[in-house]
Formats: structure tokens, C-alpha cells, sequence
């Protein structure tokens, strides 16, 4: 049975597994090779069940571990073709283990793979759409500061949706970030705040998805009781008010007790 790990989640990094104890992809490695196996190990998981590592972009808080991850256990990597440009202009590249482009669909630890384009501020960052062995279907869908028709086609009829609840609008225009990053973060290309978040969540509800992970937390703009009250608070709105009917999750900054979500 498929399963989600969220490793570990927010401003400090991030990073996913999906797949089964033996045989999984990871999304992203944003935090250094040794703390990213201290967590899988902490789950259950042999670094060497990792058949593959997709890359969103090139952001620090996703590629951190990624080039000393990859050659360590030769995992190849997948990414667009804008993000692997520059990731080898930051030298993380090194032929040190294989790194390819992914178009359209691509099959990978008997799993299927799809990219869709996000609106980000990098060379061209991805969200994805898994389908696993079993048959289910989860999407890992962060850093995009809008929800286009594109993003909003590939998140239609899944099982388990991971979606970006980045920031509290309030907190971040209140707090301490200089006004040119508030901006940035504010941005058509920057992170998805609650409210966002939570208009989206209702017409998911009602084209199949019932569980949803809010992830990408900002850690002084957001905290998890805002982030999981603004999306309920937005089911509720759109007539769903029985919290029974779905299952909402928030990624953990850290997973600490190596559980599991299954889908």
C-alpha cells in the first residue's frame, strides 16, 4: 500500500517520500544528506529503497543535501530543464550521479510520474502527480504564488493532495521581513497564503479529494493551528461543514515519530 512521509517541512527545508518501505521517490532533499537519512532511518527507510529524487527547483530549502544524497547512494534526479541549468551553475550537478529532464510523464520505481509548471520565482519550478503501483494518486504541490488552471487540472480527482499554505497575509504584512521580500512572498510567483489555500480546498472536495496535507509552512509568518483553522474555516464557507467528511493533515517541520500517512 502506498504511503506518504513527509520528512521534513517549511522554511528550515523540505522533503517527501513517497512510495512503500522498499521501493519509493523522494520529493526534493532540503536539508543536508545526513539529517535527510537520519530521518528516513527514523521512518523505516533504507536510503537505498530511494529509486528516484524529483526536484521542484532550485531553492536552497529544496536542494540543501541534494548533490551529497544523490552521489552517496547514485539516485538519479529529475527535474525541468530550467532547474537543472541551475543547478549546475550552483555546482550541485557534478556527474557524480545521473540527472535528467523530466517532459510530460515518466515511469519510475513502478510508479508514474507527471510534472506540471508552477508560477515561482526560479528559472522553472514543478509541482508532480504520482500515480503508485496500487493505483492511488497524490500530487506534491508547493512554492507557487497562484493557482493556475494547470495546477488546478492535476490536483482534480486525487487521493491525497500535499498543497502550499505558506503564510498568515496578516503575520507577513505585519512582521518583520523587509518590504521587497513581503513582496516577493505576496507575489503571482511567490507563496500560496492560507486564505488561497483554502478557497482551493472546497472545489477539490467536491471533484473526489477528501485528504489533504497543508505544507511549506513559514515559520515566523504562519503556524499550524492558522494554517489548518483558515482551511477549515474555507470548507465551511462552501457548505462543508462536517469535518468528518475529509481528513485534513498540516507536514510536520520535522517528523519525529516517523508515522506515516496512508492514501
Amino acid at each position: 500500500m502506498a504511503e506518504l512521509w513527509p520528512l521534513y517541512s517549511g522554511s528550515t527545508g523540505n522533503s517527501y517520500f513517497i512510495g512503500s518501505k522498499t521501493a519509493g521517490l523522494l520529493v526534493d532533499v532540503g536539508r543536508s544528506a545526513r539529517q535527510t537519512v537520519n530521518i528516513l532511518k527514523r521512518c523505516g527507510i533504507d536510503p537505498l529503497a530511494v529509486c528516484g529524487i524529483l526536484v521542484t527547483h532550485e531553492h536552497s530549502d529544496h536542494v540543501s543535501g541534494l548533490r551529497v544524497f544523490a552521489s552517496k547512494y547514485n539516485i538519479p534526479v529529475f527535474a525541468s530543464a530550467g532547474t537543472l541549468t541551475a543547478l549546475e551553475s550552483m555546482r550541485v550537478l557534478d556527474g557524480s550521479f545521473p540527472a535528467d529532464t523530466i517532459e510530460g510523464e515518466l515511469e519510475l520505481g513502478g510508479m508514474r510520474v507527471r510534472a506540471f509548471r508552477t508560477p515561482h520565482d526560479c528559472a522553472e519550478s514543478l509541482a508532480f502527480r504520482i500515480r503508485t503501483a496500487d493505483g492511488k494518486t497524490i500530487a506534491v504541490a508547493t512554492d507557487l504564488g497562484s493557482v493556475t488552471p494547470e495546477i488546478e487540472e492535476n490536483l482534480l480527482g486525487i487521493d491525497l493532495a500535499v498543497i502550499e499554505s505558506n503564510h498568515d497575509v496578516g503575520m507577513l504584512r505585519t512582521g518583520p521581513y523587509p518590504y521587497s521580500l513581503k513582496r516577493r512572498i505576496l507575489s503571482e510567483c511567490g507563496h500560496l497564503s492560507n486564505v488561497a489555500c483554502a478557497e482551493l480546498l472546497p472545489e477539490l472536495y467536491e471533484n473526489g479529494t477528501k485528504r489533504f496535507m497543508l505544507a511549506h509552512l513559514s515559520r515566523e509568518n504562519n503556524t499550524p493551528d492558522i494554517a489548518r483553522q483558515t482551511a477549515v474555516c474555507g470548507m465551511q464557507m462552501a457548505g462543508i461543514e462536517d469535518e468528518s467528511r475529509y481528513i485534513l493533515d498540516v507536514a510536520p517541520i520535522e517528523n519525529l515519530d516517523g508515522h506515516a500517512l496512508e492514501f
